[in-house]
C-alpha cells in the first residue's frame, strides 16, 4: 500500500484552503456547528493528528490554525503526515487511537477520506467549485461504502450523518459528501 490517494486527497484540499480568504473564517460551513475558522482548525490540525497517530504520539487540539498561516501550517503537517504514512511498517502496525485500534493501512483511508470531505466542505463555504478530483472522490466513495456501517450514522451527526441522496447529475465529490450525510 502507498501514500498515492492521500497525497492526492492533501493536494485537492491544499487547492482549496490556498483560495480561502480571512474575512471568509465565520461563515457558515456544511458542518452544522462549524464555521470556515473552524473547519480550517479541523482541517490543518488533521494533518497533525494522522501523523501523531501513526506515531503513537497524539497531538492536542489545541492550536487555532486558522490564526496564523494556515497555508503553511497545512503544508507542514501534511509532509508530516505521508512522512508517518511512509515509514517503515506503518501501514501494518495497529494504531491505538483516541476512538480504538485499526491497522495503519485502514487508518490511511481514514484520513484520506476525512482530508477530502473537509476539503469539498470547505469548498462549499467559501464558494468554491466542489468538483474536486472525480477519480479520486469515485475510489473514496467506493472505500466509505464498505467502510461505514449504518450504526455509525446519526440524525446528529455524531461519527457520521445520515446519508442524503444527491441529484442525479451530480459529481462524484458530491456524491461522497452526501454519502457521508452533507446536504448537497
Amino acid at each position: 500500500m502507498t501514500t498515492e490517494v492521500l497525497e492526492q486527497a492533501i493536494a485537492t484540499t491544499r487547492g482549496v484552503l490556498a483560495n480561502v480568504s480571512r474575512d471568509q473564517l465565520d461563515d457558515a460551513t456544511p458542518c452544522a456547528s462549524w464555521k470556515v475558522r473552524d473547519l480550517i482548525n479541523h482541517i490543518v490540525g488533521g494533518q497533525y493528528f494522522f501523523a501523531g497517530g501513526v506515531r503513537g504520539e497524539l497531538p492536542s487540539g489545541d492550536t487555532d490554525w486558522a490564526a496564523g498561516d494556515f497555508l503553511a501550517d497545512f503544508d507542514t503537517g501534511a509532509r508530516q503526515c505521508v512522512d508517518a504514512f511512509n515509514s517503515d511498517g506503518a501501514m501494518d502496525k495497529m494504531l491505538t487511537l483516541p476512538f480504538g485500534q485499526m491497522p495503519g493501512s485502514a487508518f490511511i483511508g481514514l484520513a484520506s477520506t476525512d482530508t477530502f470531505t473537509h476539503g469539498w466542505d470547505l469548498a462549499r463555504a467559501t464558494g468554491q467549485d466542489t468538483d474536486l478530483a472525480p477519480q479520486l472522490a469515485t475510489g473514496l466513495l467506493a472505500g466509505a461504502r464498505m467502510a461505514i456501517p449504518p450504526e455509525l450514522r446519526s440524525e446528529d451527526g455524531a461519527v457520521f450523518g445520515l446519508e442524503q441522496t444527491a441529484p442525479a447529475d451530480a459529481s462524484n465529490a458530491d456524491q461522497l459528501a452526501a454519502f457521508l450525510g452533507r446536504h448537497v
